[in-house]
């Protein structure tokens, strides 16, 4: 399966405009992002979990991280609510439910083979609030006020989810849970929407596939 799969351009997903897909797990719903692979695959997804679904243990070869969009998500090491963000490093295990619901972006397999480091973080905060950094890429989330206008730096790619509020780029609005990829090279320079916006981005980590 190959989903949004050419890193060479410019990609804009819309919530409100995405099907839900089921999964193999009784309960979990998707909206892929983009992908390469089967089950098992590089993937970026907002995934929905009915009150007391779950998936099976599984052991994450590639790396997992995930933000909490909804409800509270839960494993082996805990209730993660949202605004939770958590890595999962490579060779690392669990068995992901939501008693009560809950939904996530989530991305596999896209880490560095040898890290092994764990992150539970939460994105609260004013600014940017940092959540990982390493040579190969930075994540963090922006709070931007009203209208702000703001030059990201894209020379590695980068992407921008919707937290919350919205903002234009390239003529074109995003609102809440709202993706747009930018490949590496090119510009990116966005205006926050009337109510600001808090959005989660991740740069530079997108070189490797072009």
């Amino acid at each position: 399966m190959r989903i949004n799969a050419d890193f060479t351009k410019r990609v804009a997903v819309h919530y409100d405009q995405t099907d839900w897909v089921a999964s193999p797990a009784t309960g979990v719903e998707r909206k892929m992002l983009d992908r390469i692979g089967a089950e098992v695959a590089r993937a970026t997804t907002i995934v929905r979990f009915a009150p007391g679904s779950s998936f099976a243990a599984h052991t994450h070869d590639g790396g997992e991280e995930y933000l909490v969009l909804d409800g509270v998500f839960q494993d082996e090491t805990g209730d993660f609510p949202v605004g939770s963000y958590v890595r999962n490093p490579p060779t690392s295990s669990h068995t992901p439910s939501a008693r009560d619901g809950a939904t996530i972006l989530v991305k596999l397999h896209q880490f560095d083979p040898d890290d092994r480091t764990t992150v539970r973080r939460s994105i609260d905060g004013r600014g940017r609030v940092p959540l990982y950094h390493d040579p190969r890429e930075t994540v963090e989330v922006c709070n931007w006020a009203a209208n702000e206008l703001v030059e990201l730096d894209a020379t590695g790619g980068i992407e921008l989810f919707v937290v919350e509020g919205g903002f234009t780029e390239a003529g074109e609005d995003f609102g809440k849970w709202d993706w747009l990829r930018i490949p590496p090279g090119r510009h990116c320079s966005v205006r926050a929407g009337k109510d600001g916006a808090r959005i989660w981005m991740k740069s530079g980590h997108l070189s490797g596939m072009i």
